[in-house]
């Protein structure tokens, strides 16, 4: 029997996803490259390494922005497809490496290279946000995020502990914080029907919504379905 791996089971010795050709990487790294942002976030790195001692993520995971900062430098494109599956996903977008003496934001090269993880229809994408469909579903169909009564242990399983600790305390942190948001999912959480269809628009137009496609089909039927629905009410024709 023989011992070779077929094509579709290899995997790349790196990021530990499906390998691909070189020429792959390559084109993902031009994606990130090309962005109009990148020359503004990368100026070449000092190695001081203040940006790894203010970051959150690096004191809880083998996480460092400096490494992001160089390996695009470097144009390391096998060292960048590795962070685009893997470590671009566990910075927290606090940007506190902000503060390279440099002028680099790692911060800023991960959120293109996020975009082009989800553009390419990339595994880790997928992955990564698996979690936040409810989330997302919530903050484009609506125009507002999530109130406290909806944070239940039932619908946000992948949330935690914290979760139920909030929803068994609500009337205590009510108490605390007496503003009305905390006090309904209505009250303080309606958007202006206006704003609501300007921010349907930004999104289709920028092509927000396409990208939601990438990482889950069925999210974005229903949310081009609510969309399409409520310009077609407003007489606007896409």
């Amino acid at each position: 029997m023989s011992s070779t791996v077929t094509p579709h089971r290899k995997r790349d010795q790196a990021s530990g996803y499906a390998a691909v050709p070189r020429e792959e990487k390559q084109r993902l790294f031009d994606l990130v490259k090309a962005d109009a942002r990148f020359p503004d976030y990368l100026y070449g790195c000092y190695e001081c390494g203040i940006c790894v001692a203010v970051c959150p993520s690096a004191r809880f995971y083998d996480f460092s922005p400096r490494r992001i900062a160089q390996a695009a430098a470097r144009e390391d494109v096998d060292l960048v497809y590795q962070q685009i599956q893997e470590d671009v996903w566990e910075c927290s977008q606090c940007f506190s490496c902000l503060r390279c003496p440099r002028g680099n934001n790692p911060g800023g090269i991960i959120t293109i290279m996020r975009e082009v993880a989800v553009n390419a229809g990339l595994a880790s994408a997928k992955e990564a946000l698996e979690g936040y469909s409810r989330i997302i579903y919530k903050i484009m169909s609506t125009g507002t995020q999530v109130s406290p009564d909806m944070l239940q242990p039932d619908a946000f399983p992948d949330w935690g502990p914290e979760v139920k600790a909030v929803s068994e305390n609500l009337d205590l942190w009510r108490r605390a914080l007496p503003p009305e948001t905390h006090h309904t999912t209505t009250t303080g959480w309606a958007v202006a029907e206006r704003t609501l269809i300007e921010l349907y628009l930004i999104w289709m137009e920028t092509g927000a919504l396409a990208m939601i496609r990438e990482v889950d089909e069925g999210l974005h039927m229903i949310l081009e379905e609510v969309m399409e629905e409520r310009l077609e009410e407003e007489g606007i024709e896409l």
